[in-house]
């Protein structure tokens, strides 16, 4: 596939400081988060206009124990004082950084954004990182898996990004009997992760892919994801039903009224953020 061309990081650099992005020395002063600098392992395509961004973090034990549950995510910044930090959920599962000391992430390069310009940076360049943040996705609400046997994934774009972390984190899917993940994108150009599609689905996971702009070949879903389930539905019962959301503002809250006005609990929708 052909990815857009990323202009030299040093113009970027340029265009942020023009277009007054960056922050403030009296917010700098006030600023009480701790950051670690950290080196790049790995920056490559994972989609179209997505990358795979590998970190490591193993001569940071703190920061590596700080991150231990699916769907938590932290700031990254360059060393770069007048560009902004960028906020990022982690892709790879809790216990990838305790045996591997590393950090994955999926990186949408938006143009103009502190996003790019660390898609266009390179192996052993150094990025400072903030300890994980949030409380991930609460799992608990949706257990034991006996319980709760329905559990409904969504997620559009770089949304899967926390996904691959709950699903290879494992939540019992195989011990429940109807795991799906409605996964969308604009076409399979745009789809990450097709390549552990296979690892998923013998975890437990019913993998829906939709697309809102297929070619003629597709012969799968189209359109997008909420009215991809509003087709297919097949909620038996609404009360061992719990649903986890991850992507576009629109999706999240069109599927949470659609599961909400078929009785499932509010409670039982997790989100992320």
């Amino acid at each position: 596939m052909i990815l857009s061309k990323l202009k030299p990081l040093h113009h970027l650099s340029h265009h942020f400081r023009c277009r007054a992005l960056g922050v403030s020395a009296a917010a700098v002063r006030h600023d009480t988060t701790i950051w670690t600098p950290t080196r790049l392992i790995e920056v490559s395509p994972a989609a179209e206009s997505l990358f795979r961004i590998t970190i490591d973090v193993s001569q940071s034990p703190e920061l590596a124990a700080s991150y231990t549950t699916a769907g938590q995510y932290l700031q990254l910044r360059l060393q770069e004082p007048h560009i902004r930090p960028t906020l990022l959920a982690i892709s790879s599962p809790p216990s990838v950084a305790a045996s591997k000391g590393v950090f994955e992430f999926l990186v949408k390069s938006i143009a103009g954004s502190t996003a790019e310009l660390l898609c266009g940076l390179q192996k052993g360049d150094v990025v400072e990182l903030s300890a994980a943040m949030g409380k991930g996705f609460a799992i608990d609400q949706i257990s034991p898996p006996e319980k709760y046997q329905t559990v409904l994934i969504f997620a559009t774009g770089s949304g899967i990004s926390p996904i691959r972390s709950l699903i290879e984190t494992g939540f019992s899917a195989d011990k429940r009997t109807d795991v799906r993940l409605y996964y969308g994108a604009r076409n399979l150009n745009r789809m990450a992760y097709q390549e552990r599609f296979k690892e998923w689905e013998s975890s437990g996971v019913d993998i829906v892919p939709v697309l809102s702009h297929p070619d003629d070949s597709w012969k799968g879903e189209r359109g997008f994801v909420q009215t991809a389930f509003a087709r297919a539905k097949r909620i038996l019962s609404p009360r061992s039903t719990g649903a986890v959301l991850c992507g576009h503002k629109q999706m999240a809250e069109e599927v949470t009224s659609i599961l909400v006005s078929d009785g499932v609990a509010r409670e039982k929708i997790l989100k992320n953020i």
